[in-house]
């Protein structure tokens, strides 16, 4: 529900010194033309519109036996009349608590039938519901869908209401809490006039969502919710007779609702500048510049875009390259438009660098939008935004639903412009650009008057929004771990939609046409097929493993080095994180500004990063400019400069993060944990983050981070993995000539396993953030299972005990207790000793008694109440029926491939699983888990106000010491 905050950018005008001289000009390349690109960009689709007005768009891709499944109806926030703020996105939530026919958790059937990207989500302008389903779990979903959008009322009911209530006004609260988190209530109050339909946040107010009866959102749903005021798209393995004849026969007879017209907002402009500060738990002062701008389907939209784009966007963009890469007055800037249906936000942004005095950072700001203003951007700048625009919705269309694929482009287009194909527009809009016009664009509406928010360490005020919820009274919408393919659970916490508590499924009439007293059968679900892997050698021994898939005209390339954070040394924990932030920013043949250029005109992403025990650098790059991606990927490998004055930059710019990372509630836990439960001696016994300790970041040596890269990232500890629309005999000569001569030099250090993990007693760590509404809570043993052993059994019984939204853990504190916006376990697979985690954001005043609950349901799941049968059936088919959906992009593949590897699995590992989770038995999740799992054993990190909470805690019987300090 937050602004979102875009890339950074360059001044042409200002001279950057060394940094720009630092290298030769770029060899000349000649990437393949915007025009040509935006050509190739096509989603056909044929639609029609049944008798009661929905609207339905229908289109084939058979790459996967998955079909995405994507309702969207017109209307959102600022639909809401004064005094109903927040009832679109808390009706949202309501539709995920079960209908007439299906009165049941929304996860409960969907689970079963192995649906993924499954979410709902509430903006400005309109609320969706998606989920992408095997070809033969269709029919399911399409009558889950209409029952909810037919036969929803006589299911919502006051309990349900309550519930969902207290939800929406908890994951308001976890919003507010993060740093920054109440920038938007004062963006909107200040830029939108009293009674403006976009004058109110879409998550609403604390008062108006109190004030909500269950007459009133009743009739919310009666008004919006019929449809003739949806757009349903299903895109993937259908074609039109089927998607016709099923279409009609569930949705054909749910009647028209009232036309609901969205509400008109004309683009206000301030009557002068305004100025404010806010006082926040931040690391860093935050300057903030915002205007209104056209809505999405205006033709001016493109050019504010774009132009937005080049002024702090790119990587190479003029805002960048001014106050953080030449004057070093920022660590970061950004700038870009949220779009809108009536009205967009253009905003800009920059993080003072600390030391330096925000005002000077101000006046440096506004003079460099000024110039911009003035100028507008040059031709080379322009060319480079359009060619990354287009990348990025080339790369987006890969999928078919979730949250920016085929369903969504289609499905925007319908609903905002009357017209799916709207996203042609839109890029030939982009394609057809000229400097003079988004120097037009941008002259008119960034020299209207400003507001100018400066966000500054310090206590937080008090504010209405923040009040506390009564003992007992708050409920919590979940917050999940990303499960992969396979249930390997990354450490990666993911929103997902709210539901209602889970209910047996009464008899019911049938409705005319459909017999709704029984859901459909499911029909046939192929198992996985995995792509076909092909492996081969440069002359230089590199291993190289590649599948082919020609969905988009793309490419991913993947150079993983056995290293990761394990291998950080322990004198210098944030040596590698500071290496990787480098390695990009300068080479033996381009500086820093060169590399960001080159991968923009080439519209290729060039990324770094490290998990527990493996370094990546990764290439996504468009197959007509491969080769020139792959030369420039090779380079920033192989020949990283580490210049003394980018080192010097990147240290500030890590140390900032760092201190972001100690003012948020996640980043204090996984901070503070790793280290409790392996030992400082250990590899893993580092920071989940990977960023290091501050104190090393601020002294290591530009020597010193050179030898790291030497030591670790060379030809012997290199892989290389790549997927896309190409072929092995094309790509190996690409690959030959970039890499093949890249020789090791001395020898190769090896991460030593051999440190013994403590004997860690049970106990509570305290972390005090004063003033939070909400504690996180963190807690973690070590396993004795390692990553590379036989997972599976251990891994599903997790999935019912913490794993799923289904599970034993969010079902008790969230449904049942209503203290927890969502608790999660994960067996979180490394290499070596693996540990079990779980993650509880729950409310300030239950934080003590969370903890006893949930030691208490993981000791009864691991004694007398183990899996059920109910259990054990739905997670055994979702996992199965999953598969397919989990492989369905190249990104997917490239990530399955590389954990086959990493684990020492066959490449038909995941072809295999299907036969495996069918063989198992309760009795074998239920063994794998008691075998595993001690909850005495757990250490448990607590992140919130000591004041309130350390009374709690003190009742359980564990010790409790603050961070840092001893137990007493």
């Amino acid at each position: 529900m937050r602004s979102l905050a875009l890339a950074s950018v360059l001044l042409a005008s200002f001279s950057l010194g060394p940094v720009a001289a630092a290298a030769a000009p770029p060899p000349a390349v000649a990437p393949a033309p915007v025009a040509a690109l935006v050509r190739a960009v096509d989603i056909p689709y044929q639609q029609f519109t049944l008798a009661n007005g929905l609207r339905v768009i229908v289109h084939e891709d058979h790459k996967a036996p998955v079909v995405a499944v994507s309702v969207w109806y017109h209307v959102g926030s600022k639909d809401e009349p004064k005094g109903k703020s927040g009832f679109a996105h808390l009706f949202e939530h309501l539709m995920f608590g079960g209908s007439e026919h299906s009165d049941q958790s929304w996860f409960t059937p969907m689970q079963q039938i192995g649906a993924t990207d499954m979410n709902g989500t509430t903006w400005f302008d309109r609320t969706n519901y998606f989920e992408t389903v095997p070809r033969g779990a269709l029919e399911t979903a399409l009558f889950l869908e209409s029952d909810r959008m037919g036969h929803l009322l006589g299911a919502v009911t006051q309990q349900k209401l309550d519930i969902q209530r207290g939800v929406v006004q908890n994951e308001k609260r976890q919003g507010d809490n993060e740093p920054y988190g109440l920038v938007e209530y004062a963006q909107l109050e200040a830029l939108f006039p009293e009674g403006h339909p976009y004058h109110h946040t879409t998550i609403g107010s604390m008062s108006d969502l109190d004030a909500a009866s269950l007459a009133t959102v009743k009739d919310w749903f009666r008004s919006h919710y019929g449809p003739n005021n949806a757009v349903l798209v299903l895109a993937g393995d259908i074609d039109l007779p089927t998607a016709r004849r099923l279409v009609e026969k569930y949705f054909g007879d749910i009647p028209r609702g009232p036309q609901s017209v969205p509400a008109a907002a004309a683009v206000p402009t301030l009557p002068a500048p305004k100025s404010e500060e806010l006082h926040d738990q931040v690391a860093t002062t935050r300057l903030y510049r915002m205007w209104v701008v056209p809505g999405l389907t205006d033709p001016a939209f493109a050019a504010i875009d774009i132009g937005a784009d080049v002024l702090g966007g790119l990587s190479s963009s003029r805002l960048d390259n001014a106050l953080v890469r030449g004057e070093k007055l920022a660590v970061s800037v950004s700038a870009g438009v949220q779009p809108f249906e009536r009205v967009s936000l253009l905003e800009v942004t920059a993080d003072v660098k600390p030391g330096v005095d925000p005002a000077r950072v101000a006046t440096r700001l506004d003079q460099i939008i000024a110039d911009f203003v003035k100028t507008g951007p040059t031709a080379d700048e322009l060319q480079r935004a359009k060619t990354r625009a287009v990348s990025r919705r080339i790369s987006g269309l890969e999928s078919v639903g979730g949250f920016g694929g085929k369903a969504v482009a289609l499905a925007e287009g319908a609903v905002y412009a009357g017209d799916a194909n709207f996203y042609k527009t839109r890029l030939q809009r982009v394609a057809a650009l000229t400097p003079a016009q988004v120097r037009a664009a941008i002259g008119r509406w960034m020299s209207r008057p400003v507001y100018a928010l400066r966000v500054s360490p310090g206590p937080r005020g008090a504010y209405e929004e923040s009040r506390s919820v009564p003992a007992g009274g708050g409920h919590h919408a979940p917050n999940y771990f990303r499960a992969p393919a396979a249930g390997e659970h990354p450490l990666a916490p993911l929103p997902v939609a709210i539901v209602a508590a889970a209910a047996a499924v009464p008899p019911a009439p049938a409705s005319r046409g459909v017999d709704r007293s029984h859901f459909p059968p499911v029909g046939e679900i192929a198992d996985l097929k995995f792509p076909n892997v092909e492996h081969a050698r440069l002359s230089n021994g590199i291993p190289v493993a590649f599948a082919r898939s020609a969905a988009v005209p793309v490419v991913r390339v993947a150079v993983s080095f056995d290293a990761g954070n394990a291998a950080d040394p322990k004198s210098g924990l944030g040596t590698q994180s500071l290496m990787l932030a480098l390695i990009d920013e300068g080479t033996d043949r381009y500086n820093s500004v060169q590399i960001a250029e080159q991968q923009e005109r080439l519209g290729a992403t060039i990324s770094a990063n490290a998990g527990m025990d493996r370094t990546v650098l990764s290439l996504f790059a468009l197959k007509p400019n491969l080769a020139a991606s792959i030369d420039l990927l090779a380079d920033i490998v192989r020949h990283p400069a580490f210049a003394p004055a980018e080192v010097e930059r990147l240290r500030g710019q890590q140390l900032a993060r760092i201190a972001q990372e100690m003012a948020q509630p996640q980043g204090l836990a996984f901070r503070t944990l790793p280290p409790l439960l392996y030992g400082p001696e250990h590899p893993y016994g580092v920071p989940f983050t990977g960023t290091g300790d501050p104190r090393v970041v601020q002294r290591v040596s530009r020597d010193e981070i050179a030898a790291f890269h030497d030591a670790w990232l060379r030809p012997s500890k290199a892989k290389i993995f790549v997927v896309g629309d190409t072929s092995l005999a094309e790509l190996m000569p690409v690959l030959e000539r970039s890499f093949g001569d890249w020789r090791d030099t001395g020898p190769a250090p090896v991460k030593n396993f051999s440190a013994a993990i403590p004997a860690n007693p049970s106990r509570i760590v305290l972390i005090d953030r004063p003033n939070s509404p909400q504690s996180l809570i963190l807690a973690g043993e070590i396993l004795n299972q390692t990553g590379k052993d036989d997972l599976v059994s251990l891994i599903e019984a997790n999935d019912v005990l913490g794993g799923s939204f289904l599970s034993r853990l969010n079902m008790d504190l969230r449904e049942q207790k209503h203290w927890a916006y969502g608790v999660n376990s994960v067996v979180n697979r490394v290499v070596e000793r693996v540990p079990f985690l779980v993650f509880a954001p729950v409310q300030a005043d239950q934080t003590g008694p969370s903890v006893a609950a949930l030691r208490d349901d993981m000791s009864a799941f691991l004694a007398a109440r183990g899996v059920t049968a109910e259990e054990l059936q739905r997670t055994v088919n979702g996992s199965i029926r999953e598969l397919p959906g989990s492989f369905e992009t190249g990104g997917d593949v490239l990530g399955g491939m590389q954990r086959n590897d990493m684990y020492g699995r066959p490449d038909n590992y995941y072809e295999t699983l299907a036969s495996r989770y069918r063989s198992l038995k309760a009795a074998d999740l239920d063994a794998a888990a008691r075998r595993a799992i001690d909850p005495s054993k757990l250490v448990w990190v607590v992140v919130g106000d000591a004041a309130k909470v350390r009374p709690q805690l003190e009742k359980l019987g564990l010790p409790v010491e603050a961070a840092g300090a001893p137990a007493h």
